[in-house]
């Protein structure tokens, strides 16, 4: 009997030993399986951050590069941010490849393809890769994994992020901010020319410190004041919410934006700010610019703003009906409403907005230099 027992306890130790090699071999596998998987967050947080940061750059530019100039700098942001988010203690690198700045056209779409940007068109998404893997940034080094010939695994992530450049018009945002527009509306010949290269280059606009100075910066300058309208009596002020706008209720929208409110007061008065199918939307006129929104305008200096293009304008006065086709994102460069009509001037230049409350269309030309938010997309 005390054989057979001793034989035993010999059993046991063996069976002991064999079952500590397999836990440990258990534990050195969840060690690394869960070291990957840190990995694998921390390549996907880098992909993600960078596509996100690099389709931002897309509407930094206010349209004066060409797109190698917007791939360029798109690229370079991609760069930036991919070091910025370390992934298993290292900053990573992009290869050429890992950054693709394209368009999609539409990114509502998941299937939607990402594409070279068609000629003439601006690109839209920015899609980056982050690698771990033997040539780029070398592969995820293993620890315990090691003691079964596996010395290291690749490992790589991938995001797209976009933005629309069309709208068929705009409503109220949902988070409950206002609409960023001016109740003033411009001639579409005279932004014809200016996208043409008319108008002159007097002011500058420093995006660092967000301040406008005399000087040249590359981009153009119009006069909104005393565009003629073709209506007596009115110099370009449009109701957007009730009709016959007071001073007190333009300066308000000049310096907050289109309010929920505004939009209620605009839709019982049968009007919008969304195109038919045509591609046309009516504004009542209202009796103009006057020295009485100065400051509120110089408050607003430098910021982008939306604008209304219209086509065409019958009635005098109060009673201008406004034709619109097209809304654009333009910036304040200087104001002076005193002196005589030929000295008092409205300066604006083309800028690119970011705008909550557009209703997308994507590839739609009834809007310019007017954005979404950026959005992962996949």
């Amino acid at each position: 009997m005390k054989r057979r027992l001793n034989r035993r306890k010999g059993n046991v130790l063996v069976l002991t030993a064999f079952m500590m090699v397999v836990m440990i071999g258990f534990i050195a596998m969840a060690v690394d399986v869960g070291y990957l998987y840190t990995v694998r967050n921390e390549l996907q947080r880098s992909a993600d951050a960078s596509a996100i940061a690099a389709a931002w750059d897309l509407i930094e530019d206010d349209g004066g590069s060409e797109f190698g100039e917007i791939e360029e700098n798109a690229r370079g942001t991609a760069v930036q941010f991919a070091a910025l988010n370390k992934v298993g203690n290292a900053a990573p690198g992009l290869a050429s490849d890992d950054v693709f700045v394209g368009y999609i056209t539409d990114p509502r779409d998941p299937a939607a393809p990402l594409v070279a940007a068609p000629s003439g068109t601006l690109p839209n998404a920015v899609q980056v890769r982050v690698q771990r893997t033997e040539l780029q940034n070398g592969e995820v080094p293993l620890f315990f994994a090691r003691i079964f010939g596996f010395d290291q695994q690749a490992a790589q992530a991938q995001a797209t992020a976009a933005l629309i450049q069309g709208f068929a018009g705009f409503q109220s945002p949902a988070d409950g901010t206002n609409l960023q527009m001016l109740p003033f509306a411009l001639d579409v010949e005279t932004w014809t020319a200016l996208a043409a290269g008319g108008g002159s280059d007097n002011w500058s606009y420093n995006k660092e410190n967000q301040s406008v100075t005399v000087g040249c910066d590359g981009v153009n300058e119009i006069n909104l004041y005393p565009q003629g309208t073709g209506s007596p009596g009115n110099r370009g002020t449009v109701d957007i919410g009730g009709a016959n706008n007071s001073t007190n209720d333009l300066s308000r929208q000049i310096r907050d934006g289109i309010s929920a409110d505004d939009m209620t007061a605009l839709e019982d008065n049968g009007r919008s700010l969304q195109f038919d199918d045509d591609g046309n939307l009516w504004l009542n006129g209202d009796t103009g610019i006057s020295a009485g929104v100065k400051d509120d305008l110089l408050a607003i200096k430098g910021r982008p703003r939306i604008i209304p293009i219209f086509q065409s304008v019958t009635g005098p006065g109060n009673n201008a009906e406004y034709t619109i086709i097209k809304f654009v994102g333009v910036r304040i460069m200087e104001v002076k409403l005193t002196g005589s009509m030929s000295s008092k001037k409205v300066i604006i230049q083309p800028c690119n907005i970011v705008a909550k409350g557009g209703i997308p269309a994507p590839g739609a030309t009834t809007t310019e230099h007017v954005y979404s938010p950026v959005w992962l997309v996949r």
